[in-house]
């Protein structure tokens, strides 16, 4: 089996939120159809964003609706990432007890609810 592309895809009752989040985040464009989004990085598919209606916003760390899939991101300045995704709509659930901290992560919640986590990456 050879794999052409590896896409990881997020289920939201608002595509447009949903993949321009993602878009701001990647730093990439989306490619739009009635009920898909795909983002586009780097002139390859990265996120795909298919339209649920009835999708329920997941809770983290448990609840009835559990998380089924997360991202984790690696950034080299904690600080300086969740300023950006928060100031794309991203929503903070977990802080960092020391965000310069090697080993330290935060988790967010994109708009649909959907957890990840941005991970500091010290070598």
């Amino acid at each position: 089996m050879q794999i052409s592309r590896q896409v990881v895809v997020f289920d939201a009752p608002d595509l447009t939120a949903e993949s321009d989040f993602w878009a701001g985040v990647m730093k990439g464009v989306v490619d739009k159809e009635d009920d898909w989004h795909m983002v586009i990085v780097d002139g390859k598919a990265r996120i795909g964003v298919q339209l649920a209606p009835d999708h329920v916003r997941p809770q983290w760390p448990g609840g009835p609706e559990r998380q089924q899939i997360h991202l984790d991101l690696y950034v080299d300045d904690l600080t300086a990432a969740h300023d950006e995704v928060t100031a794309l709509g991203a929503t903070l659930l977990q802080a960092a007890d020391d965000p310069e901290a090697k080993g330290s992560f935060q988790v967010y919640a994109d708009p649909a609810g959907h957890p990840f986590c941005l991970c500091l990456f010290r070598p």
